[in-house]
């Protein structure tokens, strides 16, 4: 046996080399995740067409999907903890399964709407991987560095599976000339990634004498429902242009939502075994990491509808860049691939340097990206370099956030903990959504009797995304130096509560 096959052997056989094909089974996974994401977006016009329904309707599958993964994600990463992490990621791969089978044979819209709401359940795997790798790690010293260098890896596959479902589902479609055919495809990727989760993905370890906190969550369920319903609400506002009375109706949710969650934090502090740990929440390597994660969202999921319609806004109006849809398609893809660039990096720069002051870079790259948007709007290379600054934090801040939100959880609340950082990210991006919807409704059809929205509503929307960047970056400095590293528990309670400032 030469020595380079022995050592290839070794390999195999430690903990590390487990670890390695275990994040390269979630890759394929996280492709999975990405084609789910990219595929049906440029089929949208072909399914409205198929449903016999309004393109506004379309906004009611992501309201729908938003909703349930919103309740159902917090509830699975906790059953991960409890139970094991590779139960939950199978269940809820066969659940999403379900529903994409479903899709593929649904004739109306309500029996669309309900699959591609529960097609929602694939949110919970990122956060599950996480939790596996970490927990794997852990064992061997070395859980918080082996997480970060994966997480980077993992988002590299999610966005290289948007880019692949986005590009395949149109040529696909061109080639069979059936919708339905086409739709097999993500079905048939979902069931046989289900498959490998069964045979290839080992168990994780959870603490015994765990248990399940039901009222939590029956309360911090209604508190998200509340606030998303309002956030949806306001959304609709801007785009059906209702009164008053919906701003009414946005007020009374929202009051309703915020006294909700005040009960469900009174409520947890006196839990033993609490849905959502209030006390992890506090410290100081966590809440500024969840306050990242909302104010990131801003941007990273409120912004995409902004910047498509602002593509293709006529020039002649003296903004905007008149795309066509291929074009406006062709400056998505640019975006993602900066999101795969910075997540590259952050996996590379992750064995060196400070998780904290990556985070803090990441953050602020964002917020000079859509600072630049103020004064540079014009020309395409322009949109495209400031989206491209952008992308790059944004991309770093994808990977680095859930896998800094399991490193400062205590063991037996890693899963909870990364899931926390997809739900405030989601709720980030409904409130900006929300909100710059309304913004772009204001003046809507005043410029050249256009229904394209003024560009102070635009210049709004990136000053808005660009305070979030910088205000992420602010936060970040109150995380202690020494957060996110290998170090052992008593290391970092001997720390805690240090806000360090570099």
């Amino acid at each position: 046996m030469t020595r380079a096959s022995s050592a290839a052997d070794r390999l195999r056989g430690s903990a590390l080399g487990i670890t390695a094909g275990l994040i390269g089974w979630f890759i394929l996974v996280e492709i999975t995740s990405g084609v789910l994401q990219g595929f049906y977006v440029p089929l949208f016009s072909d399914i409205v067409q198929q449903l016999g329904i309004h393109d506004s309707d379309v906004n009611w599958f992501e309201a729908a999907q938003l909703l349930l993964s919103a309740l159902v994600l917090p509830i699975l990463a906790k059953l991960g903890d409890m139970y094991g992490h590779k139960k939950i990621l199978l269940i809820s791969a066969i659940l999403t399964a379900g529903a994409s089978w479903w899709l593929a044979f649904a004739g109306d819209f309500w029996s669309f709407l309900i699959a591609w709401a529960l097609q929602g359940f694939y949110v919970v795997w990122l956060p599950l991987e996480i939790a596996l790798i970490f927990e794997r790690g852990r064992r061997q010293n070395r859980g918080v560095s082996t997480t970060r260098r994966a997480a980077g890896l993992l988002v590299v596959g999610l966005q290289a599976g948007a880019i692949i479902g986005a590009l395949a589902a149109g040529r696909i479609f061109a080639a069979t000339g059936d919708l339905q055919t086409t739709l097999f495809i993500p079905a048939i990727a979902v069931t046989l990634i289900a498959i490998v989760i069964w045979l290839a993905v080992p168990e994780s370890e959870p603490l015994p004498g765990r248990s399940l906190d039901t009222w939590g969550f029956v309360i911090l369920a209604w508190g998200l429902l509340l606030v998303t319903g309002a956030l949806v609400y306001m959304r609709m506002i801007g785009e059906l242009g209702l009164g008053l009375d919906g701003w009414v109706w946005v007020i009374a949710l929202l009051a309703a939502g915020v006294a909700v969650f005040w009960w469900f934090v009174r409520y947890e502090l006196k839990q033993q075994d609490p849905a959502i740990d209030i006390r992890v929440l506090r410290k100081p390597e966590m809440w500024p990491v969840q306050a990242t994660a909302f104010l990131v969202g801003i941007s990273l999921l409120g912004a995409q509808g902004p910047l498509s319609t602002y593509a293709g806004t006529d020039s002649s109006l003296g903004y905007g860049l008149g795309l066509d849809a291929t074009d406006r398609s062709n400056v998505i893809g640019v975006y993602l691939v900066s999101l795969i660039v910075g997540a590259v990096i952050f996996a590379v720069t992750s064995r060196k340097a400070s998780p904290r002051v990556i985070l803090i870079v990441a953050s602020t790259l964002v917020g000079v990206g859509y600072l630049l948007f103020l004064p540079f709007h014009l020309e395409l290379w322009q949109v495209l370099l400031n989206l491209s600054i952008a992308g790059i934090g944004s991309g770093a801040l994808v990977a680095a956030m859930p896998a800094a939100a399991a490193a400062a959880a205590p063991r037996g609340q890693t899963g909870i903990a990364s899931a926390l950082t997809n739900t405030t990210k989601t709720i980030g991006g409904t409130f900006a959504s929300a909100i710059f919807g309304v913004l772009l409704a204001v003046g809507a059809g005043t410029v050249a009797s256009q229904t394209a929205a003024s560009l102070g509503g635009y210049l709004a929307v990136w000053a808005i995304c660009a305070v979030g960047g910088f205000a992420a970056a602010a936060v970040l400095f109150f995380v202690p130096k020494v957060a996110f590293a290998d170090t052992l528990p008593e290391e970092l309670e001997q720390t805690a509560g240090e806000s360090q400032i570099i």
